[in-house]
This record gives structure tokens, C-alpha cells and sequence, in this order.
């Protein structure tokens, strides 16, 4: 029986199951379940041993691997569950060795450990990861780990210092992805605009987006992932304003919209400069949406506090909201700093949700009328330049970019 999977977490996790899926079928892995985990907050932990838990009952033969990033930061307290056969870290998940130790019956005696030091991890090799559900659609991962250390995360010790994957390794996963018949590829990493910065020569993120869309010519569409607006270089906004390939839309690494909480967070950027960076980029490229991150309830955050985060939806010109209710993470600063009560938090997360939703909304019906380039991810469901989905009236050939003319809204969807 092929090993069954379950992703909890991020998309780069979701990513990481298919390459480790591809490995433990080219190993001849067999009657195994893997749970690749999220360490993002206590619950998220706290749900990761609750699968744990629910899957060994499900089936109490396998052999059940746990790895991610929860499983990383605290691989013993994984291993000492009984349900659990063995735990392998995020480097050792993509290594082709491992899982041909485990396809050998050589790990997973005794529950043992397989987890290194994150830290003294110094390259990646990236993964190619075909679809997700869209066959029309590819991710690249270009880059891995974070050397930031904001105060409520604790990533990147699950996932260790930044590293980038090397332009040409890149470049050649790209060009073998359009030779196989996809469309559009999106570049994925933990610190997206931090990519070269371990690498010779200078080049930033700008500089590999030009080198893909020069080097692939046949690659119609060219999708970022989050980004951290203060790192972007002269490059990339180069790139989003001459060259239509690049997608106009940038999910941005906002978190807050008020100074003070910005600085208890450690990041590197303040609202202002938020608020500029999205005014330089539609200045550029008048198409172009934006989506961002957003936490609500970051401890010592008043009304006033978050009221300037809401305000951003608007400042900023939103249009896709992820709101994140603050959630306190042991073993981050974070953790240690006085925390706002659990019905405010909720309550502010749900009027930040609300605006966004409104913002979506306001987004969508203005394209009522347009036309747009629609990339098809079924038959009837594609996705617009802008990354609004679009639910066709008529079926198209799946993977093909059409021309369509918006004819209403739909929920969250567009009509045409």
C-alpha cells in the first residue's frame, strides 16, 4: 500500500508532501503514514498530536513518520508519543537517503530520531512541485529558512537560516516544467525576498525574476508568493512594471498597521512605508491587487493600535485579506509580553475578516464588465491575472489562458 499523507500548515509544507511523496514512491516506501506538521502556534501543535492520535487509531499497522516544523523544534516530545514510529526533520524529509532507510525497514525501530541542527544547514536544493490540485499551475521552491527572528514567530528554528536555491537550478526546474505543459509557476520560500542574499555576486530576487522570464520565453505566466514589501530591490519593481508576465498580484508580509506594534513585532518596516511601497507599485503597474497578512490581537494592541491596522485594508488599496488571530507561541518573545484578552482578539479578528471581505467584494464587482486573461484550473474554474477565481459558464480546455469578459460575482468568485 503507497504511503498516505497529511499536511498541516503552511503551503510550503503542503509543497514539501509532494516532494516527499514523489521520494517515498521512487524508494518503494510502502504502508506508511507521514504527518508533516505545523509549529506556528501551541494549537497548531496541539492539533498536530491530535492527527497524530486519530490517524494511529485509523490504522494501527503503519508505520507512522512524523516531520514538519513542530517536529523539528521539539522532536522528543514527538517521539515519546507511543503512536509514533519515527521523526525525521525538514532537512532530512527531502533527503533521498531517508527514505530509502525507511523503505528498507532501517528507521523506525525503537522510534528513533532523525532530526539535525537546522542551524548548521547552508543550501537547499528547492523542489519542482507539479500542480497541487491545478494541473495547470506549478510551484517552485526557490528558498528556504529565515534569518529575521520577529518576536511572535518561531519558523525559523523549525526551518533555519535563509537559504537560496542557485538562479540556474531554478531556471532549468522551470524550463522542464513548461516543456511538460504548464502554464504558470509560482516561486515559494519562507523569506521569498530574501532569496540571494547567501549567494555570490549580489543578485536579488529582481534579478532571478528577469533571468526566468528572459531564459524561459515559452513560460506565459510568472506568479510571487508572499513577499516582504521592504525588501524588495529596483529589479523586481522593474519587472512588475515592464514585463505583463509577471502576475499583478503581490501578497504582502504586512502583519500590523501601527508603528509601535510593528516595532514590538521586530519587523523591519513601518506603516508608512507600507503604505508606500503599495502606492510606488500601482503607480507602476494600475492593475496590480494586493493581498497581505494581518494579525489581530498582538499583545499590548489597544483599540486605537488596531484600528490603524484596519485603516490599512483602505490605505494600502487590499483586496485579499489573511487575518491570523494572535495566538501565543512558547518559546518566543512574544509569549512573554502582556497579552490581550481571548474575546477581544477573536472579536477584532472577525471585523478585520469582515473588512476584507468587503474589500474582496468591492474588488470583484468592479471587474463586472472587464475582460480578463483567465488561466483554466478545471473545466469551468480558472484564475484572473490578479488572482481573482473565475467560473466559467462554459467549459474550456484545462490549462489554457482565454480571454473572458466578466458577466457577474458569484460569492468570492467571478462569472463569465
Amino acid at each position: 500500500m503507497s504511503p498516505r499523507f497529511t499536511t498541516l500548515g503552511c503551503r510550503l509544507n503542503a509543497y514539501e508532501t509532494e516532494a516527499m511523496r514523489t521520494l517515498a514512491d521512487r524508494h518503494g516506501v510502502e504502508n506508511a503514514v507521514v504527518v508533516n506538521t505545523c509549529a506556528v502556534t501551541s494549537e497548531a501543535v496541539r492539533k498536530a498530536r491530535q492527527e497524530i492520535r486519530r490517524l494511529r487509531r485509523q490504522d494501527p499497522d503503519a508505520k507512522l513518520v512524523v516531520t514538519g516544523c513542530a517536529a523539528q523544534v521539539d522532536p522528543d516530545s514527538f517521539a515519546a508519543m507511543q503512536e509514533v514510529d519515527l521523526v525525521i526533520g525538514n532537512a532530512e524529509k527531502v533527503a533521498p537517503v531517508i527514505w530509502d532507510r525507511i523503505a528498507s525497514g532501517e528507521l523506525g525501530k525503537g522510534k528513533p530520531v532523525q532530526v539535525g541542527d537546522i542551524m548548521g544547514v547552508t543550501h537547499t536544493e528547492g523542489h519542482a512541485i507539479d500542480g497541487l490540485g491545478a494541473r495547470s499551475r506549478a510551484y517552485v521552491q526557490i528558498q528556504n529558512g529565515c534569518d529575521h527572528r520577529c518576536t511572535f514567530c518561531i519558523i525559523p528554528f523549525g526551518r533555519g537560516n535563509s537559504r537560496s536555491v542557485p538562479a540556474e537550478t531554478a531556471v532549468e526546474q522551470i524550463r522542464r516544467l513548461v516543456d511538460r505543459g504548464y502554464r504558470e509557476v509560482v516561486l515559494t520560500g519562507v523569506d521569498l525576498t530574501s532569496w540571494g542574499n547567501d549567494l555570490a555576486g549580489g543578485t536579488r530576487l529582481g534579478d532571478l525574476v528577469l533571468r526566468i522570464l528572459n531564459s524561459v520565453p515559452e513560460l506565459p505566466r510568472l506568479r510571487l508568493s508572499s513577499i516582504d514589501s521592504i525588501e524588495v530591490d529596483g529589479n523586481l519593481m522593474r519587472a512588475l512594471a515592464e514585463q505583463p508576465r509577471l502576475m499583478p498580484h503581490l501578497h504582502l508580509s504586512l502583519q500590523a498597521g501601527d508603528d509601535l506594534i510593528l516595532k514590538r513585532m521586530k519587523r523591519r518596516h513601518s506603516r508608512a512605508d507600507a503604505v508606500r511601497f503599495c502606492e510606488e507599485a500601482r503607480r507602476l503597474r494600475p492593475d496590480v491587487t494586493f493581498g497581505a497578512d494581518i494579525i489581530a490581537g498582538f499583545p499590548t494592541e489597544t483599540e486605537t493600535m488596531f484600528e490603524n491596522s484596519l485603516r490599512m485594508i483602505s490605505e494600502c488599496g487590499l483586496t485579499w485579506l489573511h487575518v491570523f488571530p494572535f495566538s501565543p507561541r512558547p518559546g518566543t518573545p512574544a509569549a512573554r509580553m502582556p497579552q490581550v484578552n481571548g474575546r477581544t482578539v477573536k472579536e477584532r479578528s472577525a471585523r478585520l475578516r469582515a473588512a476584507g471581505q468587503l474589500a474582496t467584494q468591492r474588488h470583484l464587482e468592479a471587474q463586472v464588465g472587464q475582460f480578463h486573461r483567465v488561466l483554466m484550473e478545471s473545466p469551468t474554474i480558472g484564475r484572473t491575472e490578479q488572482f481573482a477565481q473565475v467560473e466559467l459558464s462554459a467549459p474550456e480546455r484545462k490549462g489554457t489562458i482565454i480571454e473572458a469578459q466578466i458577466a457577474g460575482v458569484n460569492g468570492n468568485r467571478l462569472t463569465a
